[in-house]
């Protein structure tokens, strides 16, 4: 089997604590912010744009061979890669760099973050790029296009496209003698099958969950609640939308941890529970696409199979990244508009996806042949592909870190015995509804 393109490390998930301790700050210094020095234009008559790319290591290398393309076919733009920061701390250098009028014309910004970091007046809109022009908008998964619309307008472009599936490690479920799950399961087989699988005496788990009351913790609830019928803001918007259906959530969460069936990871990334599955020590996982290159290199006899639900319908979630652009005069957002406009066309996206690691953005992509081979050399990657159809983002709204960091508690309250679903969802619409009242 061919290596698999590297896709992104899960740290680009754990959005939640920047998005949460800068969101004051955001508040306050995001409102007046003097326009970017520079036009742009050099002597030469080259207009350089700025491009904080957040990436490491292959994503940035990919990225680099898509610029140095680019740059050959528009001779009469340059992009400057060369400042910013990794992707984890981008919130914060935005949010300093618009402060003091000095900011990039494009950054990595983290989907989670898009409506805290779109309050700044010097985000340009994107609505009438992407309605206009080669943009295959319409093409875009719908995921793709909900994580960068904000009061229905674009405010960004999705640059990572993703979504959870359940992975499964062959050789322990034969070991066990428990069947392989089918598309179709529900929550109640997924927690029978984890005790099944689970064998105290070898240090075996069914199946792992984040423990670090981080997003990474939160983001794997989100299918369950929409599944149930909540739903993370309630219409109002005066509250959270799962009073009701989150504590019924927790009771998954609490049955994993009652049977002793599920690894918790107490740190930050979840790297833990991802090493102990790919020893061989966990049936289960539910996990995305960017874990695939490691399962394979760990030569794990594996299979995908979607998330379970409690209704038998598709669910499941998309955590979408996106390419921000902020206005440096007119000159430098006409370029900047260029080259985003450039690199969400099919024959760029697929190189990104393949190279740097994501799925298609478009079904347009989808069908090009050099994802059809990617899909081919990696196992279970159409199942991934596939979810997108049914899955939903979280909302773009200025209070989501809140909610996130209540619920990441209440999860881990349950999870380690501390306290009852319906008590600790308790504690987390409190914490939620206060914030949900905070004007913004």
């Amino acid at each position: 089997m061919e290596r698999v393109a590297p896709l992104p490390s899960r740290r680009d998930v754990l959005r939640g604590g920047y998005a949460l301790a800068l969101t004051a700050v955001a508040g306050t210094s995001l409102a007046g912010c003097a326009k970017g020095a520079g036009d742009g234009v050099g002597a030469d008559g080259r207009v350089t744009i700025e491009l904080w790319h957040g990436q490491t290591d292959t994503a940035k290398d990919a990225l680099a061979r898509l610029v140095a393309d680019f740059e050959r076919a528009h001779p009469g733009i340059r992009v400057d890669m060369g400042g910013g920061v990794l992707a984890d701390a981008m919130l914060q250098k935005i949010t300093a760099s618009l402060a003091s009028g000095s900011y990039p014309d494009i950054a990595y910004i983290f989907g989670s973050d898009l409506a805290n970091v779109a309050r700044s007046p010097q985000v340009v809109d994107l609505t009438s790029m992407v309605e206009s022009g080669p943009t295959p908008w319409n093409d875009f998964w719908a995921p793709a296009r909900a994580a960068v619309t904000i009061n229905g307008q674009v405010r960004a472009a999705p640059a990572v496209l993703d979504s959870l599936a359940v992975v499964c490690n062959k050789k322990v479920f034969r070991d066990a003698g428990v069947p392989l799950p089918q598309a179709g399961w529900k929550w109640p087989e997924f927690i029978e099958t984890a005790k099944k699988l689970t064998d105290a005496g070898s240090g075996r788990f069914g199946t792992g969950w984040p423990g670090a009351a981080d997003e990474d913790t939160v983001w794997r609830m989100w299918p369950l609640i929409w599944d149930l019928g909540g739903d993370v803001v309630a219409k109002d918007g005066r509250g959270i939308g799962f009073a009701d259906t989150g504590a019924q959530a927790l009771q998954v969460v609490e049955a994993l941890a009652k049977d002793a069936s599920v690894y918790i990871d107490p740190k930050p990334g979840s790297e833990q529970m991802y090493q102990v599955f790919l020893g061989g020590r966990m049936g289960m996982v539910v996990t995305g696409p960017w874990q695939l290159p490691d399962i394979v290199d760990a030569k794990i006899d594996y299979e995908v199979v979607p998330l379970p639900s409690f209704s038998g319908r598709p669910m499941t979630i998309s955590g979408p990244d996106t390419w921000t652009m902020f206005d440096n005069g007119e000159t430098r957002v006409r370029a900047a508009r260029t080259f985003l406009t450039w690199l969400m066309q099919p024959a760029q996206d697929v190189r990104w996806d393949v190279e740097a690691g994501s799925m298609p953005l478009s079904r347009p992509t989808q069908q090009l042949p050099a994802w059809k081979k990617q899909e081919a050399d990696a196992p279970g990657l159409p199942v991934f592909v596939k979810s997108l159809e049914t899955a939903r983002v979280r909302p773009t709204h200025p209070a989501y870190p809140q909610i996130s960091q209540a619920l990441g508690q209440a999860v881990v309250a349950v999870l380690l015995g501390k306290s009852t679903p319906a008590e600790a969802l308790r504690e987390c619409a409190d914490a939620a509804n206060a914030a949900l009242l905070i004007p913004r």
